[in-house]
């Protein structure tokens, strides 16, 4: 991975892209909020089963992969992991690296993962990473994948809109299993209204930290 997106580091330790002047996860504490966003936002870990499809936008530093990853594990579940990510601008690998060293909860999983950055796919025995590099708007509408939940995890709406137009995250419905999820830190209306017009059902819930609220959406079972 080559470094596309600059960062200056807040406080040492929160890297911040200086592309879109936002920082990469809550500066309150960037693992729980993964957890209440992503991983309770999707009702996970009671939906895992093996083989079960985790797609995101935006993959920035990788912690969201070590979260679901960590959870897999302490949940007891056998089998596969699937995550399938969309990044424009990765990171180099020391930044993720020292990025990830914020949460010495998952320093162990970190060291682990920490010799496969570099490719856009991997395996481990009870994952398989892919990562498509590009904009998602052209990239993901050609992918050939549907996932059980989704991690909608792109920088702020209002310095990021990209990865927040109706017509990706139609794409976004599109690529999601019947009776699949998604989730995201934000409950901007016009997000919530893109996603119910392509199909998915939102609902408002309580966000993390300063967020006071956060969006989940659900498509229907077949």
């Amino acid at each position: 991975m080559t470094d596309q997106n600059p960062l200056d580091w807040r406080d040492g330790r929160v890297p911040v892209s200086t592309r879109f002047d936002d920082p990469y996860y809550s500066l309150d504490d960037g693992l729980a909020e993964t957890r209440h966003v992503f991983l309770a936002g999707n009702g996970l870990p009671e939906r895992f089963r093996d083989g079960f499809h985790v797609a995101e936008l935006g993959f920035g530093t990788g912690l969201n992969l070590l979260a679901v990853l960590d959870l897999w594990r302490r949940s007891g579940q056998t089998g596969r992991l699937r995550f399938t990510t969309f990044e424009a601008f990765p990171l180099a690998a020391e930044d993720m690296i020292r990025a990830q060293a914020a949460f010495p909860e998952l320093d162990a999983l970190a060291a682990e993962l920490a010799p496969q950055w570099g490719p856009v796919r991997f395996d481990l025995p009870d994952l398989r990473f892919e990562m498509i590099t590009g904009d998602a708007r052209a990239t993901l509408p050609r992918w050939d994948g549907t996932a059980d939940a989704w991690f909608l995890d792109g920088f702020s709406p209002a310095r990021n809109p990209e990865l927040w137009e109706p017509a990706l995250l139609h794409s976004v419905a599109d690529h999601t299993a019947p009776g699949g999820t998604a989730a995201t830190y934000s409950a901007a209306g016009h997000i919530r209204r893109a996603l119910d017009a392509a199909g998915l059902v939102t609902a408002r819930q309580p966000g993390y930290g300063r967020k006071r609220h956060m969006t989940t959406a659900r498509k229907a079972p077949a």
